[in-house]
């Protein structure tokens, strides 16, 4: 392939790499067509983008970007998985698709997480994080918690006293 088709395709994926701060790598040499076109599938559903790349032209896409160190050292022809709500989200649904006896050949190699690299270890405990959606509920449960604890406090009291004046009635009136 000539330097200029080379840089071409740099050029394309660096384009579709714009703004992209966090991502995966994944390996899916060994997949065949059709089980590459429900993988692509099931991942567009869920907003994720795949692209196979060979390594140099990847390298070369990515020069000075924050992508830039989940390359190092990395070898062969890659795929790049990028996308999802968050970063959490889309670990956990590559974790389950490397877990999937369907899809065997799908490993995960390691990936980019604010400028920093992850090994494969490092992206399945990733996977155990909570989401952005479960951050937030759990978030306001804390909020909501003191409050509900708060109201439960000053109503105690009020209705047992309720219930005292209650019971006190029922008497005289027996």
């Amino acid at each position: 392939m000539s330097k200029r088709i080379k840089n071409f395709l740099a050029d394309e994926f660096s384009q579709r790499l714009e703004g992209v701060n966090d991502a995966l790598l994944v390996n899916v040499i060994g997949l065949d067509a059709n089980q590459s076109v429900v993988l692509r599938r099931q991942l567009r559903e869920k907003n994720i983008e795949l692209m196979v790349v060979k390594n140099g032209l990847a390298k070369r896409a990515t020069e000075g970007t924050p992508l830039a160190p989940a390359l190092e050292g990395a070898e062969g022809s890659l795929a790049f998985v990028w996308g999802a709500e968050d970063f959490v989200s889309l670990v956990k649904e590559v974790n389950k698709l490397d877990e999937d006896k369907e899809y065997e050949a799908f490993t995960t190699r390691g990936g980019v997480m604010d400028g920093e690299q992850l090994s494969p270890e490092r992206v399945k405990e990733i996977s155990k994080w909570p989401n952005r959606e479960e951050q937030l509920s759990i978030l306001a449960g804390q909020i909501l918690g003191p409050g509900s604890d708060l109201a439960g406090a000053i109503a105690g009291p009020g209705s047992t006293l309720a219930s005292q004046i209650k019971q006190k009635s029922e008497e005289e009136d027996a």
